[in-house]
């Protein structure tokens, strides 16, 4: 009995140190007090763990650079030792890649980015990652043997078994499984996630979802995706694939989408449709960033595109409101940056469809991390599963 007991606490403290261990990864840098509130720990009980890791030479002191609002001090800071290892992020995008380093303190040590043409190759765009992998290794000067892992991110439905769906923005990529190939060329632990659900976890943990425990991300971009987190967990539905908002159906006898099936929301509030609308009304062929600079100036034109878009999403929100009830809804992705534009007929659209209670308890706000949302994420994908991705014990726990 007397032994039992003692493995039974043996097997608490292990799992508590693995808690801290674990929220010390997610966010960073961190207060006890914080890491207390998270976790759900006593502050004595975090204060002795991390006495303890800071022994093991696994926690280090940082600086808080806050300045206190009347005689109390700022709370101490901690972080994993940033030279216990490194973390790499690739997000793939229509028509961009960009590769980060960090360390376990999450602070960016190299970034790069790079344009690429449209409709890029699986082959192609690994070839190029691989090259701006190495180059913020180089930058950095940290070695290959201290990264814990990759994180890559695809505007794509990414399976559980790792293949890439048959919906995605890159045709090229239909079918590839993303993981392993990656993994093959850089000889390093390779994690993928499509880029909404890495857009969710980022602005969850850094942007202006953080506090919550419910969100969806919604990246506004080339196509219309969503990023479900609940109970502070990403939702990734059975087969991977959950949060395809884009191809929600608004209409039956509507365009065609790129899926197969008519109306969807992507034909109506995807960055091409927008496009496609403005050239019908002005003959102009605009990029998106060009209808967005337009709509800021006050171009009725751009605007009303912009709007009837966020009308639109709308519609499909309702819906995840009233499944779901979010804490918070984070507008993202190129389109998404239109801000109060696309947002206020957004809200509209969900305080008139979703029902009363679901539309009080949501608030709808702009992204804060902008088009570094799903690089972010990338880089947090590793942070926080450093433990499954290095194999190493001094990590604690696996991939949550």
């Amino acid at each position: 009995m007397v032994k039992e007991e003692s493995g039974s606490l043996g097997s608490l403290r292990e799992s508590n140190r693995d808690r801290v261990i674990g929220m010390l990864r997610l966010l960073g840098v961190a207060s006890r007090a914080e890491i207390a509130r998270r976790t759900g720990l006593s502050r004595s009980t975090v204060s002795s763990i991390v006495a303890g890791l800071r022994d093991e030479g696994l926690v280090v002191d940082r600086e808080n650079g806050a300045v206190s609002a009347g005689a109390g001090r700022p709370p101490a800071l901690i972080a994993l030792d940033p030279s216990a290892g490194f973390a790499v992020g690739v997000d793939f995008g229509k028509r961009h890649l960009a590769v980060a380093l960090s360390d376990l303190s999450h602070a960016i040590l190299a970034e790069q980015w790079r344009e690429l043409p449209d409709d890029y190759s699986a082959k192609d765009g690994m070839d190029e990652a691989v090259d701006l992998v190495v180059e913020v290794l180089d930058a950095a000067d940290a070695e290959r043997e201290r990264v814990l892992g990759v994180g890559m991110g695809l505007p794509g439905p990414i399976h559980r078994s790792g293949l890439v769906g048959s919906s995605a923005i890159l045709p090229g990529w239909v079918g590839v499984n993303a993981a392993e190939e990656m993994a093959a060329r850089v000889a390093l632990p390779v994690l993928v996630e499509n880029d909404a659900n890495l857009g969710a976890l980022s602005e969850h943990v850094w942007g202006a979802g953080r506090g919550g425990a419910s969100l969806i991300y919604l990246k506004m971009a080339t196509g219309v995706g969503a990023g479900l987190v609940i109970d502070g967990q990403l939702y990734q539905g059975a087969g991977g694939t959950a949060g395809e908002i884009g191809h929600t159906m608004l209409d039956e006898t509507g365009d065609i989408c790129r899926c197969g099936n008519r109306g969807c929301l992507e034909t109506f509030a995807g960055a091409p449709a927008i496009v496609a609308l403005i050239e019908r009304s002005t003959g102009e062929e605009l990029e998106p960033e060009e209808i967005l600079a337009r709509a800021e100036a006050g171009d009725p034109v751009c605007t009303r595109a912009l709007a009837d878009a966020g009308r639109h999403v709308g519609v499909a929100v309702a819906n995840l409101c009233n499944l779901f009830n979010p804490e918070r809804i984070v507008v993202g992705g190129t389109i998404g940056a239109a801000g109060s534009v696309l947002v206020e007929p957004l809200r509209e659209s969900v305080r008139l469809r979703a029902i009363p209670s679901a539309a009080e308890d949501v608030e709808i706000v702009p992204a804060e991390l902008g088009e570094r949302a799903e690089l972010l994420g990338a880089l947090a994908l590793v942070l926080r599963g450093a433990g499954a991705v290095a194999g190493s014990s001094a990590w604690g726990v696996g991939a949550r």
